[in-house]
């Protein structure tokens, strides 16, 4: 039986010492940064809950459509767990770095489990210099009215890379939303040739000093042309020069060709990140 006590729901008297242990750890944190600088705690502004642990917050997890332990030892990843399984699962996955992710899968697998794949392994890439290789100047920022042109790119890598196409059982139009709000925010780039996209990534989550880059994808018909390293290092250098942030990114372990892309580019390990995939 795991142990109620512990974990808490935070509000807004704690939001000074939640900043305060985001600034500590800004690249592992972006995620949920960017959230609490737009909203602050408040579930409803948030977008889900922030939960604590220890009189000096000794632990702190994220739960929303992801669950995010960002700090914590064991007994913090218990009582995390203890108050997740007190309602049914929300989230899609379990994300984050890799020792609080794993510890809590660990309390969690048994009544969660099986997860539909774990990836023990993502290297937590940073660079807060302009990029060293080639940028692609034909990467720009996707239009709004380009939503269409670019839909079908960005469903082609969600499903590539998590295994699943983000339209199914319903969700098409949350995922356009999702897509056309990356769009409006000035966060999706692409290079289009012949009015296809041949190249796209997004920002994201960006706090104020870090922007995370996903959705890194090459037409199948170009790759290994230097497309990806190119057009990443584009993007890095729009987060880096053009918003004066540091940029991130975080890659399956396996991925050999996209790390040694990232390495070009002039990414370097920052620690490392762990998901769980429901």
């Amino acid at each position: 039986m795991l142990k109620l006590a512990g974990a808490r729901l935070l509000e807004e008297r704690d939001l000074s010492s939640v900043r305060s242990l985001l600034d500590s750890d800004p690249v592992a944190a972006c995620m949920v940064a960017s959230r609490v600088e737009d909203a602050g705690v408040h579930p409803l502004r948030l977008g889900g809950e922030l939960w604590g642990y220890g009189s000096r917050l000794e632990g702190l997890c994220f739960s929303g459509v992801n669950l995010i332990p960002l700090r914590g030892d064991r007994d913090a990843m218990r009582a995390f767990a203890s108050r997740a399984l007190r309602r049914r699962r929300v989230c899609s996955s379990l994300v984050g770095p890799s020792a609080q992710v794993l510890t809590l899968w660990d309390e969690l697998a048994p009544t969660w489990g099986p997860a539909r794949e774990v990836r023990a392994e993502q290297p937590l890439l940073v660079m807060s210099e302009p990029p060293s290789g080639r940028v692609d100047d034909l990467v720009r920022p996707v239009r709004p009215d380009e939503l269409d042109r670019y839909l079908p790119a960005a469903v082609a890598m969600f499903t590539e890379e998590v295994g699943i196409d983000p339209r199914s059982e319903g969700g098409a139009a949350g995922y356009r939303a999702r897509v056309a709000e990356l769009i409006a925010g000035g966060r999706a780039f692409a290079r289009f040739e012949n009015g296809e996209v041949v190249f796209k990534a997004e920002v994201g989550a960006m706090s104020r000093s870090v922007g995370q880059i996903q959705g890194v994808w090459v037409h199948p018909d170009r790759r290994g042309s230097g497309l990806g390293t190119a057009g990443t290092a584009a993007v890095a250098d729009r987060l880096v020069r053009g918003m004066g942030r540091t940029a991130s990114l975080y890659v399956n372990a396996f991925n050999v060709a996209a790390r040694a892309a990232y390495r070009r580019v002039g990414f370097e390990q920052r620690g490392s990140f762990s998901t769980v995939l429901f």
